[in-house]
């Protein structure tokens, strides 16, 4: 899928999140990459192979209100 010199790193890459996007659409809360991995903004992401990868927020990322 990727035509960029040097390659995008692919969807099975460790460093898979390093492909260039080259669809977002931040309205919707996703971007698709290079590789072919769509990613959410909530850290999840579908894999080419259909594998759905759930999200994997750091832990202390929740906000708590005041």
């Amino acid at each position: 899928m990727c035509s960029h010199q040097p390659a995008c790193p692919t969807a099975e890459s460790p460093d898979h999140h390093a492909a260039v996007i080259v669809s977002a659409h931040p309205e919707q809360g996703w971007s698709l990459l290079c590789n072919g991995t769509i990613v959410f903004d909530d850290t999840g992401e579908l894999l080419p192979d259909g594998r759905a990868v759930s999200p994997h927020r750091p832990v202390g990322a929740m906000l708590v209100a005041a």
